[in-house]
């Protein structure tokens, strides 16, 4: 029976996933919620094999509650790239345990309100998530501008993939109750694969990516005189103090330097150049890598960890975007 082994087979996946996510941050702070959604859906899909495939319904009374911490763990990697939450890490604790608690009340004295209750969680959580994405990828303040954009999209998806979780419980829950359980098998099979699909997106959420074009609402907005200010004080900074060498440079961090609300800044680029913070930044980076390129021989590597980027696919992405070529290309042509 090729369902038995799958949730196992995830399991073991998510343990690789974990162990990789966690050598590549080592030197960096971790993002613990991120970490923790991992290991968690590892054990989530160990539990769905014993129930399913081995029959140990047992395991039955822990799933659910488990499965309620999930969403609950994705927003709070998320949040850790948006903001600093100002409340006390116990308060941010048991608000987010909330719903394994209770979950694990209905499991007590309301079974039949489990399932449906599993899909409001995940259905909420992914409302919160792209609520806290409401200003593109220059939401993600605590990000490194070379980790906007795949970050943004990352969080996107996994704020999808969690509403998908939801349907497929809810497609679950009304195949059992209409006496044809015999596709619940095939359902949570599905289940499991969207479990792993979520998780590897919020680890990439939580790497170092760059971020998407803005939203039309804020670009069809004039310039302002202040949009101007803006601009000339972040652009004395880039040019004097040459900011964007910062491999780990970011709006918060941005902002700070400048002593400008991050709000602002993001506000004066997206209507004043019809771009992202990421893109102003990383187009200093390319500026310079250019030049690098044309007037030395400095391997392209060396250049591109000089100017601030930490992985060649961004670096040659980026590179693509403001030259339409490849940095090799263009000291080539230069040359």
């Amino acid at each position: 029976m090729l369902f038995i082994p799958l949730p196992f087979a995830v399991a073991l996946l998510l343990l690789i996933l974990f162990v990789t996510v966690l050598r590549r941050d080592e030197e960096a702070t971790p993002n613990r919620p991120f970490l923790a959604l991992i290991l968690l859906a590892a054990l989530q899909s160990v539990l769905s094999g014993l129930r399913w495939g081995y029959g140990v319904q047992t395991v039955g009374m822990v799933a659910p509650v488990i499965a309620a911490l999930v969403p609950p763990l994705a927003y709070a990697g998320v949040s850790r790239l948006v903001r600093t939450s100002r409340r006390p890490l116990p308060v941010r604790i048991a608000l987010h345990a909330l719903p394994a608690v209770v979950i694990l009340l209905l499991t007590a004295f309301w079974r039949d309100a489990i399932d449906i209750a599993l899909v409001l969680v995940f259905v909420g959580y992914a409302l919160a998530i792209l609520l806290l994405m409401r200003p593109g990828a220059d939401a993600l303040r605590l990000a490194p501008f070379e980790g906007a954009v795949p970050a943004y999209r990352a969080i996107i998806f996994t704020a999808a993939a969690l509403c998908l979780s939801a349907a497929v419980d809810t497609f679950v829950f009304l195949d059992l109750t209409s006496a044809h359980s015999e596709r619940a098998l095939t359902l949570i099979s599905i289940g499991n694969l969207s479990v792993l699909a979520i998780l590897g997106i919020a680890a990439a959420a939580a790497s170092r990516s760059r971020a998407p074009a803005e939203t039309v609402e804020t670009a069809l907005r004039p310039e302002t005189s202040e949009d101007k200010e803006t601009i000339a004080a972040v652009d004395v900074l880039m040019e004097t103090r040459k900011l964007y060498r910062d491999a780990n440079l970011n709006l918060d961090r941005l902002a700070r330097k400048a002593g400008i609300p991050a709000r602002q800044i993001s506000a004066a680029i997206n209507r004043a150049m019809d771009k992202n913070v990421s893109q102003y930044v990383n187009d200093y980076r390319i500026a310079e890598a250019c030049r690098l390129l044309a007037a030395t021989e400095k391997p392209v590597t060396e250049v591109m960890f000089e100017v601030g980027f930490q992985t060649k696919s961004n670096f040659n992405r980026e590179f693509r975007r403001v030259t339409d070529m490849t940095p090799v290309a263009w000291r080539q042509r230069k040359g």
